[in-house]
């Protein structure tokens, strides 16, 4: 591994310019390597920082892709690294053309890391840095503490999915987050929302009140009401912010901070391996949470930047074959690169013509909207203001239309057995957007919501409750994942989560009516079930 020469670094600064000119955002400092395909292959597994702790998991990963390169020989074009300053790593063969291609990538990678909401946190600090010392942190404590530092490792590595990123970004935006409430805000966010559920129109009325009141008096006139119509106020909110202090924002946290095996003398090194478990997967949560929208970012802008660049003179058909290598649209199955790539295409003409205003949505003629047009050219304000706001779940929700997937003839695949011919067959499932949205959305990142029921932790023991949202927990994993929390917390662990209720077989006889509906046909019922693992020992309650 070895810097880019001299040559390859004007080629990247005049892409810099090139992309500055046309809008992208981002820092001076960058740096770039050139490595073997068998050296990216190593990045990549690795969550594509070098200096990252070892785990075997990750030799596993290195492993798996040099077999499948065996097999199947590839040239990777790229890596680029969300650090301070970004790092990207190049093939040590790529010609110059290819090159620039390459670069407008990376740099529109490094654009969305730098001004996308959801990466705020990781502009705090250099991770690079911070991974290698937690790296030798850990070589260290294996020196003192062995095979039980991995044990450690398993153990947080099986919760580490359920890290609070939501929590940490929203602390982090709004800078009260954690403080103790004011009384007005206590009113109206908890007490009248949660405590007293009124209706909206009471809530709004409530709201007009307040506006009035201040308007004449003091806030403690509006409040000496209050405290007529609702006695118990000042009694909740006093224990409201007596329990104030800031709570843990996820499982991890909340077992760092209260488990008495970990709080104990000797066990004190474990927190320093928890941390450096939740810290790890707290960075690379919104590079898991956008990847349609980074790499279909990237992805238009290297052929933007790249087509209007005189340095590809020679060269379009290579282009267009590795472009389309890359951005083509499969009939089968997802390629995020082809489909963020088209969804933002999609939203500059949209933006273009004014789609997305209210004069647009109010037409319900089909013909009137295919020939509506403002000519506003806020298209590409707009995927700017895209970039920099959403994350893949409200960028799929938001803008996969019917518009957009009969534009681009997509459609949901079927597969079906046939029983002659003894071969699978794939079909055109739906043309419908709700029923292609649908299908990407379950493709999209999405852990468990599992929180801890303070209330329930009794006799030292955890109680955890899956917050149930239509899709069950995968059973082989729940012993495991128990085995280490129990071993963490130092006494029972208890979760309570849902599962299908078995069906009922029917007891009817050969000349009986047959159901009215098939086996798999019928509507799934659900029920509520409680894991315990005590002593090593998991058990199953139905409740």
């Amino acid at each position: 591994m070895q810097l880019i020469d001299q040559h390859t670094k004007a080629i990247m600064e005049g892409c810099k310019e090139r992309a500055r000119a046309a809008g992208l955002v981002f820092l001076d400092e960058t740096l770039e390597y050139v490595v073997t395909n068998r050296d990216m292959l190593e990045l990549s597994p690795k969550v594509m920082i070098p200096t990252l702790y070892d785990y075997w998991v990750h030799d596993v990963q290195v492993l798996r892709e040099k077999g499948k390169y065996e097999l199947y020989p590839s040239n990777p074009y790229e890596t680029v690294i969300n650090t301070r300053p970004a790092i990207s790593f190049y093939n040590d063969n790529n010609p110059d053309w290819l090159n620039v291609m390459i670069f407008y990538h990376v740099l529109a990678h490094i654009d969305f890391f730098q001004n996308n909401l959801y990466f705020s946190r990781t502009r705090e600090y250099d991770f690079t840095g911070r991974a290698l010392a937690d790296k030798r942190a850990i070589a260290s404590l294996r020196s003192e503490h062995g095979r039980w530092v991995d044990y450690v490792i398993e153990f947080s590595r099986g919760l580490d999915n359920l890290v609070g990123h939501f929590n940490d970004l929203s602390c982090m935006l709004n800078p009260a987050c954690g403080s103790l409430p004011t009384r007005i805000n206590y009113y109206f966010d908890i007490f009248l929302q949660s405590i007293k559920k009124v209706r909206i129109s009471e809530y709004v009325a409530e709201i007009n009140r307040y506006n009035d009141v201040t308007s004449r008096h003091d806030e403690a006139t509006f409040f000496s009401d209050v405290e007529n119509r609702f006695p118990e106020f000042n009694a909740l909110f006093k224990k409201h912010r007596d329990e104030g202090r800031k709570r843990p924002q996820d499982l991890l946290e909340f077992v760092l901070e209260h488990s008495e095996r970990l709080n104990k003398e000797e066990n004190r090194w474990m927190k320093t391996v928890l941390e450096i478990v939740r810290q790890t997967s707290l960075y690379f949560q919104p590079q898991i949470r956008t990847k349609i929208m980074n790499e279909g970012w990237a992805s238009y802008w290297h052929e933007e930047l790249f087509l209007q660049d005189d340095r590809i003179t020679g060269h379009e058909v290579d282009f267009a074959r590795i472009n389309a290598a890359v951005t083509s649209m499969p009939r089968v199955g997802l390629n995020p690169y082809a489909l963020g790539m088209r969804l933002f295409n999609f939203i500059e003409e949209a933006a273009d013509r004014g789609c997305y205003d209210l004069q647009y949505d109010q037409l319900s003629d089909q013909s009137q909207r295919a020939r509506f047009d403002q000519e506003s050219g806020r298209g590409r304000d707009y995927i700017f203001d895209v970039r920099e706001n959403y994350c893949d779940f409200l960028f799929i929700n938001s803008f996969i239309t019917q518009d957009f997937v009969t534009h681009f003839q997509l459609f949901e695949a079927g597969k079906r057995l046939d029983e002659q011919r003894m071969v699978w067959q794939w079909y055109v499932k739906s043309r419908k957007a709700a029923d292609y949205k649908r299908m990407v959305m379950d493709s999209l990142y999405h852990p468990p919501h599992i929180d801890v029921d303070i209330g329930r932790c009794r006799h030292g023991s955890l109680y955890l409750v899956h917050k149930f949202e239509g899709k069950p927990l995968v059973r082989e994993f729940i012993e495991n994942t128990l085995l280490g929390l129990e071993y963490l917390w130092g006494a029972q662990v208890r979760l309570e989560t849902s599962e299908v209720k078995p069906r009922q077989k029917s007891a009817a006889g050969p000349g009986s009516a047959p159901t009215s509906q098939p086996e798999e046909m019928q509507e799934i019922e659900w029920r509520r079930v409680v894991y315990t693992m005590r002593d090593r020992r998991l058990s199953r309650t139905f409740i």
